[in-house]
């Protein structure tokens, strides 16, 4: 059975597609899996059995950028010729869109050819691609209970999609690794998979004050390591506080497992890739949700989340010294009960619910 995946533009499109793919590969033996999509996205893909395809892959900017000039006349209509030739040749029995950059051709192509097409939104409010894909797609997977726009008849709530490799953590691994004092309880602070400027910038304001009552591993982002490095060891060189700041510009799949095991409050964007893998690991966390966000989608996804209990909302405009030193106290006030809201809240088997729902399709 021959499963084409298309999606791309950030690691948030393309992790639940590896998640979704390896379920159907440990559910069935009988699968061979495609990606269509822009080339940036064969680092993480090639790292799995996908049979990569190419496309143009333009994107559709609704405010003025120089970039319209060459994707609206050139590439996306190259890009829709692409995939209609390329699921031609393919010919899968089924397309599965996670959205974003050059979905939105594939599955318009497979409408035409009547390939049926499944497809997953993570955050409250869809992208544009995934609207319009909704009209045509048989089953819409979704990760939060109220997601904007769909059709309710179509739509399944399983969650979002998450690596499970990133459960199970191991504390003794992770005091040796980021060499940890453990004498204090444990931040961990990370913008995503590139890092968050704003939130880095700040840190460095807090840092001295922050590190008087908690550790800290800072996850900076490899475009923001350097300079946050100087100015960290300007601000920290020789003074007793350092031994508490363990500073990174990325973790692998194995080093963030333990530190999400290690910590004892997360600080993060509110992507919803960022949202469900720290409620599965049960963790406390703050959302700083990006102001510059399509449609505000991680404020939407923020304040969804903490209606459940297991977040503090900060909006960006709103860090302050004082307010979030409270607001970080006070997650550690009720720490067990935000554990509680966010396993409760997490839905770890989100790929396996969507890998049997391709599986069991009536074709």
């Amino acid at each position: 059975m021959r499963i084409l995946f298309t999606g791309g533009g950030t690691g948030g499109h393309i992790m639940p597609i590896i998640s979704v793919a390896r379920e159907l590969n440990k559910l069935s033996s009988k699968i061979e899996l495609h990606y269509i999509g822009p080339k940036s996205s064969f680092k993480l893909t090639g790292q799995e059995n996908f049979k990569n395809h190419s496309i143009a892959a333009g994107k559709m900017r609704r405010y003025f950028a120089w970039q319209n000039f060459i994707d609206l006349p050139f590439k996306i209509p190259f890009s829709f010729l692409q995939s209609f030739f390329a699921l031609l040749l393919i010919r899968p029995k089924l397309v599965f869109s996670k959205g974003g950059t050059g979905s939105l051709p594939v599955t318009y192509c497979a409408r035409i050819l009547r390939i049926p097409v499944f497809m997953h939104e993570s955050d409250v409010a869809p992208g544009l691609s995934n609207k319009i894909t909704s009209r045509w797609a048989k089953k819409i997977f979704v990760a939060f209970e109220k997601t904007e726009y769909f059709d309710q008849s179509k739509t399944i709530v399983v969650g979002n999609p998450i690596r499970k490799e990133l459960l199970g953590g191991d504390k003794e691994e992770a005091i040796k690794f980021f060499n940890l004092t453990s004498q204090k309880p444990i931040i961990l602070i990370s913008g995503g998979s590139s890092g968050a400027t704003a939130i880095n910038e700040f840190i460095l304001v807090v840092l001295n004050k922050l590190l008087q009552n908690y550790e800290v591993i800072h996850v900076s982002g490899p475009s923001n390591y350097k300079a946050v490095n100087i100015e960290s060891k300007a601000i920290l060189s020789n003074k007793p506080l350092e031994k508490y700041y363990h500073l990174y510009e990325f973790l692998n799949q194995v080093q963030l497992k333990n530190a999400y095991t290690i910590a004892d409050i997360v600080v993060s964007r509110a992507g919803a890739s960022n949202i469900f893998e720290i409620a599965a690991v049960g963790k406390p966390a703050i959302l700083i949700p990006l102001p510059s966000s399509a449609s505000n989608h991680q404020l939407k996804n923020a304040y969804q989340y903490a209606k459940s209990g297991a977040a503090i909302v900060i909006e960006q405009e709103s860090l302050s010294l004082n307010y979030f030193l409270e607001k970080i106290d006070s997650v550690i006030s009720k720490s067990e009960k935000m554990k509680e809201a966010a396993l409760g809240f997490a839905k770890p088997d989100a790929a396996e619910k969507i890998a049997s729902e391709i599986l069991n399709f009536k074709f």
